[in-house]
């Protein structure tokens, strides 16, 4: 490995350790802090507002990337620049324990220096490798290997087999402030560390800015072909049961099985990811597009199923967790592949930030409202085992039953013409 791709699999690995040190269980930190909130039945919706906090800053990520990294910085120095910031905001966000409206404010202000670094790191990447299509893949495996590092080391286990105790005298960190702690000094040596990254200019000065291009809006025009207008409306509402996945696996597995161990546990579901991704073109070539896409919906439906019909099985509640593979690589990746097969050349870049902006943006941001409402409106007490206990079905079936109401109109509605086409 070559001294540049070695200091952006450093870079990667960063990237998604920041956010995977928290997010996973922000939830389960939540419930213990506003605990009292459960009372007025509140603590649900106060859970899915912070989650929306990402996606609503997902929304406006692409606003920065596409007019401050491509017209006026450089991208290493912005990505430090916004890493040090995220980094002091993470840090004053560990000390708020006595508003949830404050808890989210800041939140957002975090996650709108996070979310535009994720489009920085890729760009960083692209503009610094010999081969797009040979390195890009290798350095991003790095971010999820971060990302599965952070959850071991929260959990303080290998995956929940057996113990690993880095952070001596703290039993079951998750619910404590020091995940975001752990984030927030991570990501103020990250940012310090993006300045010695290669460096990497705005490729984009002599190009008037254009909103449209920016939000990946003049992909609109892919929406003539019948067949890709439905995978995009089915990619939008297959966001909205995977928000429920993110927001509230890691406390409803905590309190039913996995305990402090639960982080560790939940990390499988990237290792998993790391299998299937490099089995997507052996299946992709043997299935196609419309059944892989298919297969992806349907192992959400199948994933809280489990959830909500075995919520008292250790080993039910893995195979929910590990099918994660399955959940994102055969959906997400292979949705990528498709798109980038059906946009003409010229409008490829902006294709891929318009399934973002519809996916991880509105998708999952009208998701995270959705579980809020739901667990409010079923008054779902998700402190206790008990609580989770008697609501679990009626809480998991509804994702279940979404996402497999999705996979039934896209089974009915999508019919690929592509297959063995490329511009």
């Amino acid at each position: 490995m070559n001294s540049v791709r070695f200091r952006l699999c450093v870079m990667m690995f960063l990237q998604f350790f920041v956010w995977g040190a928290f997010f996973v269980t922000m939830g389960s930190y939540l419930g213990t802090i506003f605990a009292k909130y459960q009372e007025t039945n509140q603590l649900n919706g106060i859970i899915g507002g912070a989650y929306a906090t990402q996606t609503w800053a997902a929304l406006f990520a692409p606003l920065v990337v596409g007019f401050a990294a491509d017209r006026l910085f450089n991208k290493e120095k912005l990505n430090g620049v916004l890493h040090l910031l995220g980094g002091a905001l993470l840090w004053w966000i560990s000390t708020i324990t006595d508003s949830p409206e404050r808890f989210s404010w800041a939140m957002l202000a975090f996650f709108l220096c996070y979310m535009p670094t994720l489009a920085l790191v890729n760009a960083i990447t692209f503009q610094n490798v010999d081969s797009i299509e040979n390195d890009f893949p290798k350095v991003r495996l790095w971010g999820t290997i971060g990302w599965i590092a952070a959850g071991l080391v929260v959990s303080q286990s290998m995956f929940g087999l057996f113990p690993i105790p880095v952070l001596p005298g703290v039993a079951d960190a998750s619910k404590t402030a020091l995940p975001l702690q752990i984030s927030a000094v991570v990501s103020i040596l990250y940012g310090l560390y993006s300045f010695t990254l290669p460096p990497s200019p705005p490729q984009g000065r002599d190009e008037p800015f254009s909103l449209i291009k920016a939000l990946g809006l003049d992909a609109l025009r892919l929406f003539a072909n019948p067949s890709y207008l439905m995978f995009a409306i089915c990619s939008f509402l297959i966001c909205i049961p995977l928000a429920f996945y993110y927001a509230r696996t890691n406390e409803f597995v905590s309190a039913m099985a996995f305990g402090d161990r639960s982080a560790g546990v939940m990390a499988l579901g990237q290792v998993s990811e790391i299998g299937f991704m490099a089995a997507v073109p052996f299946f992709l070539a043997r299935l196609g597009v419309k059944k892989m896409l298919l297969v992806g919906m349907l192992a959400w439906a199948v994933r809280y199923a489990l959830f909500g019909l075995m919520p008292s099985s250790p080993a039910m509640l893995l195979v929910g967790i590990i099918l994660h593979g399955i959940c994102y690589d055969f959906f997400f990746v292979t949705g990528q592949l498709y798109t980038d097969r059906v946009a003409p050349k010229e409008i490829r870049t902006s294709a891929q930030a318009f399934l973002g902006l519809l996916t991880y943006g509105a998708g999952m941001l009208v998701g995270n409202y959705v579980l809020g409402y739901w667990g409010g409106k079923i008054e779902l007490d998700p402190t206790t085992k008990e609580g989770w206990l008697a609501d679990a079905a009626t809480y998991w079936l509804l994702p279940a039953g979404l996402a497999f109401a999705v996979a039934i109109l896209f089974f009915v509605t999508f019919w690929d013409k592509t297959e063995g086409q490329k511009e």
